[in-house]
């Protein structure tokens, strides 16, 4: 048995109980020192000596966060000596010295995953342009070994000191609370992205275990072993032979496979994100919910706001508003409100900093210019749709055509899900040459052939995958209308009656154990996310 994911035999089977129970054993003192050393732990069986890199980021974000606390009681006794007409200066200059060393340390992490991450990407274009010029020279390309997690770690660890600059956070003086708030074993691989304020005083609390919270736990990890195992793990044949060998298929079979790696990035993900936060909850930490039924989206936009919420309001807070609020920016809003108009004239430097964003969030899935493409993509449509808001509000009333009627809300979620699946057609595919050609082959072959011949049911995925697939999406789309109307499943599932309660999760169990993807000549899929 190996603990390299969370729906390996030896998570859920050993690791996890062993946890709980030394965490149950202990005294509610110690409780944070169980969790840090089951986060340690999990971290060196999955990424072994790369946890250095882990620690470097814990070491050098605690004596950032101390050094601004450091400077500000500094700057506080300055300013109850100093005159009443130097004490502007005083701020102004101490704050130049604490947005250095906020900077400086945050730029130092992002260098570090930079490096371990994107050095080969950067190495090897480089060496593209070079020979494109007729240089001979080139740079060496290193085979560098990446920590799993690291660009989620390396996000947690640039808000607590951005956050500690703010003022919204105190610097934490403990060096094993900053260990356990960046390590904690079920968001390590895949996130959510947590704020400090979020979780760190909860895990340190070490409150005991509840029922109620053991219970609630476990049912949230079977569902989302249920997306993962049975949906996520089953599609991934088919979709496999599609994207390795797109040039074999027409464009029916590639469309058909963009919708069901959408599909499956969905239930592999939010899956994950099950399991990590039913973990989380069993042991009294609330993690921040990551999807909010994205499917449901109306708008490209609104999409963004549902799925990964964590990383989209990462990049709000730390990216688009800081860029938004300098003053250049300020002032060509200023002057584009004027020219312009109220509409359109933020939306000149609100694309600037959009643009930014999208440049970041595509770099960050990933090194490569089909994860670049998958960025600006997202930009573009984003961008297209407040362009065309006041043109489109015009025609709708023109042509008396209700936006909040039941019609035009569904055409828009199919719109806004169609958009989706060609930007994850591009996510998935093995380079942007790759995406481009089978996005041209959806587009200009389109048959139904391979549905109608029935060879479809000849590429690693039959009837009996597509029943057992089909039974598990309806099963989910029932629990997100459930979710979307605000009703929680879970709520209602605990008024019911104990026979009944027992009876669903139980068939819940037997459908994962019965349908799950595995056995002889499984491969399970590797969590697609941790790879970011």
């Amino acid at each position: 048995m190996t603990l390299n994911s969370y729906y390996s035999i030896a998570y859920l089977a050993v690791f996890l109980p062993v946890v709980i129970a030394a965490y149950t054993a202990v005294p509610k003192k110690v409780r944070w020192a169980v969790l840090l050393a089951a986060s340690g732990f999990f971290f060196w069986c999955i990424s072994g000596k790369l946890l250095i890199w882990l620690i470097v980021s814990v070491i050098s974000i605690h004596y950032a966060g101390i050094w601004l606390s450091l400077l500000k009681e500094e700057r506080g006794r300055c300013l109850a000596e100093a005159p009443k007409g130097e004490k502007r200066a005083i701020r102004q200059r101490f704050q130049k010295k604490m947005l250095a060393v906020a900077s400086g340390m945050a730029l130092f992490n992002i260098g570090l995953l930079t490096a371990l991450k994107y050095t080969p990407f950067f190495a090897g274009n480089i060496n593209s342009l070079l020979s494109g010029l007729g240089i001979e020279k080139t740079l060496p390309v290193p085979a560098l070994a990446v920590p799993i997690g690291i660009s989620f770690y390396t996000l947690q660890a640039v808000s607590y000191v951005m956050d500690v600059y703010r003022e919204k956070i105190p610097a934490e003086r403990n060096l094993f609370r900053l260990a356990l708030y960046m390590s904690f074993f079920p968001q390590l691989m895949e996130g959510p992205i947590c704020r400090y304020a979020q979780t760190a005083h909860v895990l340190w609390a070490g409150e005991r275990i509840r029922f109620a919270n053991l219970v609630s736990g476990a049912q949230r990890i079977i569902f989302g072993m249920m997306k993962k195992l049975v949906i996520a793990d089953r599609l991934n044949p088919f979709i496999k032979n599609v994207f390795s060998d797109y040039m074999s298929y027409d464009g029916g079979v590639t469309a058909l496979a963009a919708v069901l790696y959408t599909c499956q990035l969905y239930m592999d993900f939010s899956g994950t994100m099950d399991i990590v936060i039913g973990t989380g909850e069993i042991f009294g930490v609330r993690l921040p919910e990551n999807f909010r039924q994205p499917f449901f989206s109306r708008t490209i936009s609104e999409f963004w706001q549902r799925w990964h919420i964590t990383l989209g309001t990462w990049f709000k807070d730390y990216v688009f508003f800081p860029l938004s609020m300098t003053k250049p920016m300020k002032n060509m809003t200023a002057r584009a409100r004027k020219r312009i108009g109220s509409h359109y004239g933020p939306l000149i430097a609100g694309a600037v900093s959009l643009g930014a964003v999208w440049l970041l969030n595509g770099l960050w899935h990933g090194a490569g210019w089909h994860y670049i493409f998958f960025g600006l993509y997202h930009f573009t449509w984003i961008l297209a749709g407040s362009l065309i808001q006041p043109v489109s509000e015009k025609l709708c009333r023109r042509l008396h055509i209700r936006r909040t009627g039941c019609a035009w809300q569904a055409m828009q979620i199919v719109r806004t899900a169609v958009l989706v699946c060609v930007g994850e057609l591009f996510f998935r595919a093995e380079g942007l040459r790759a995406g481009l050609k089978m996005f041209w082959n959806m587009v200009c072959n389109f048959r139904l052939d391979a549905l109608a011949d029935g060879t479809l049911f000849q590429m690693g995925f039959d009837r009996k995958d597509a029943l057992i697939v089909g039974a598990a999406l309806i099963f989910i789309f029932v629990n997100s209308v459930l979710k979307e109307r605000r009703v929680c499943p879970r709520q209602w599932l605990a008024a019911r009656s104990l026979a009944v309660r027992w009876a669903l999760c139980y068939g819940l169990i037997l459908f994962v154990v019965i349908f799950g993807a595995y056995g002889v000549g499984y491969v399970p899929l590797d969590p697609i996310y941790a790879n970011f």
